[in-house]
């Protein structure tokens, strides 16, 4: 079983695929075919799939977490529980930033305090740093990290952000990673250029403190049409190809050239209904004038666009079976998530009764919006949710937008119904980002662009949060999940399952769950 590369060379110390860095080698270039354009190369700016994966290739965590969802040593060669508010991390030796400046305790504590600090992120980091009350520096390789509260997912949250140097990144701004001043970092591979939305390449970092990658130059190209995609592989124009169309998925795999690699994702794609404002926008009656009250705080609506969700179809028809059918908001991968909770049914007569008991038998009108391009078929999705609503009699229109203005957008509480996807390693911390009451001085809810708010989700997650007893935990995420659930602070549609594409003589891929897509994952077909 392969693992990341990180992972296979410091936890199990397995890398058959890489050749010792003093044997000569031809030169490898990898050429990728990527559907999602990061929104900004800042690795603070914005939590999102496609931004994680690219800058991992620059720049390191202390920790990260591998395809079977394991934590494994990066920056940190060992780290343990002191105590219930105090984490240690042993520092590897000799590491430097790609200009050679040593990496050091005074790194870390510089990047943590950072993260809080970055202006108008879409998705910011906060949620994983808020808990560090104090950054205590033990001595040259040892450094503690204080917590305000017993914080049993600090590992996996500390895996989430990347570091920075204290000296290199003092005043860098977004600007200045996008323009690529600012892309040093620690890690396998040097930035050489970029072109926003078009092209990055990078090359290997001969000082690297790990293990020589696969590749010695890796070129990135953003292809955000997923026909255009498939026509480069097949041309030979580039290597390996990410978001492959589900329409695609059949054609590739019976191509012998060609070798597909599929995993599930720990990916939920669900709509958010904006249940919190009294006004929100693009909702009116049929005659397009406005309502006295917002029809999404209304269970009772909530659970008739629940109804009237074709989710099976969605996936078996519409997604051709490149996912499945959600029944909460936490994929099916993830260890706390809910156990025993039943599908969620398709009743439109039922949506019909339940909108007419709500005060609108003859429906309203209403926009949807979502992102075009930020994950497989997302559009066409949309347009399903649209027409299924229509059939309830909500008449429905769609908006797509591009991924970058799309989350921006919809930070700023521009749209009352949205199409959305996150991904997380446990269902708590899924729970945390996107339905927990939002506070921004805990970094709580930092992807609740709803605004939702409700106490019988928040106090047992809250205590989930701060208790370090495995057991007691999961219940505790279950229970939260539960009310999530019943009062539908979001409608899950369905968990996403994930496919890339390469030549099957060049090269191999380790899908990642969290649908990473860059050259740490790839090996030689070799």
């Amino acid at each position: 079983m392969r693992r990341t590369l990180l992972a296979s060379a410091l936890a199990a110390c397995l890398l058959p695929a890489l050749a010792p860095a003093t044997q000569a080698q031809p030169a490898r270039t990898l050429t990728i075919g990527m559907g999602g354009v990061p929104t900004g190369y800042d690795p603070h700016y914005h939590s999102t799939n496609n931004n994680n994966a690219q800058l991992r290739q620059i720049f390191n965590p202390l920790i990260d977490i591998d395809t079977q969802g394991r934590p494994f040593g990066v920056l940190a060669e060992s780290w343990r529980v002191v105590e219930p508010t105090i984490w240690e991390f042993r520092l590897r030796e000799n590491i430097r930033f790609h200009d050679g400046t040593p990496f050091g305790p005074e790194d870390i504590a510089f990047t943590l305090a950072r993260v809080p600090t970055i202006p108008n992120s879409p998705g910011p980091f906060t949620t994983q740093v808020r808990p560090i009350s104090r950054v205590e520096i033990v001595d040259a390789r040892t450094v503690r990290l204080h917590t305000s509260a017993p914080t049993p997912f600090l590992d996996r949250d500390i895996a989430q952000v990347m570091m920075l140097s204290r000296s290199i990144h003092a005043n860098a701004q977004l600007a200045d990673f996008n323009a690529g001043r600012a892309l040093v970092g620690t890690g396998a591979y040097r930035h050489v250029s970029l072109s926003l939305g078009e092209r990055h390449e990078i090359v290997r970092n001969p000082d690297f403190w790990g293990p020589r990658p696969a590749w010695d130059r890796v070129v990135t190209r953003f292809i955000t049409n997923p026909g255009a995609r498939s026509a480069a592989l097949l041309a030979g124009d580039v290597d390996l190809i990410d978001a492959v169309s589900v329409t695609d998925v059949p054609r590739l795999s019976s191509d012998p050239r060609i070798a597909l690699f599929s995993t599930d994702s720990n990916t939920t794609a669900f709509m958010f209904p904006d249940a919190a404002r009294d006004n929100p926008p693009h909702i009116t009656d049929k005659q397009g004038n406005p309502l006295a009250r917002n029809p999404l705080r209304d269970l009772r609506v909530r659970q008739a666009i629940s109804l009237a969700m074709p989710r099976d179809a969605i996936v078996e028809r519409l997604m051709q079976g490149q996912g499945s059918p959600a029944e909460q908001i936490a994929s099916r991968a993830l260890p706390d998530r809910a156990q025993g909770l039943p599908a969620l049914p398709t009743d439109v007569a039922r949506a019909r009764r339940l909108l007419a008991e709500a005060g609108y038998p003859d429906g309203f009108r209403m926009t949807i919006h979502g992102p075009n391009g930020f994950i497989v078929g997302d559009a066409d999705i949309l347009q399903a949710v649209a027409q299924a609503l229509t059939r309830i009699g909500i008449e429905t229109r769609v908006e797509v937008i591009p991924p970058a203005p799309f989350f921006t957008r919809a930070t700023a509480r521009e749209f009352s119904f949205f199409f959305s996807t996150f991904t997380a390693n446990t269902a708590a911390v899924m729970l945390r980002q996107v339905v927990m009451t939002r506070d921004p001085q805990a970094g709580l809810g930092a992807f609740n662009r709803g605004h939702y708010s409700n106490p019988a989700v928040d106090t047992p997650l809250a205590e989930a949060l701060r208790t370090m007893d495995e057991g007691r935990r999961n219940a505790l995420v279950g229970q939260a999940m539960r009310a999530a659930v019943d009062d539908l602070a979001v409608i899950p549609l369905m968990y996403v399952r994930v496919n890339w594409a390469g030549h099957r003589n060049k090269v191999r891929y380790d899908a990642h769950p969290s649908w990473f897509t860059n050259a740490l994952l790839a090996s030689p077909a070799e």
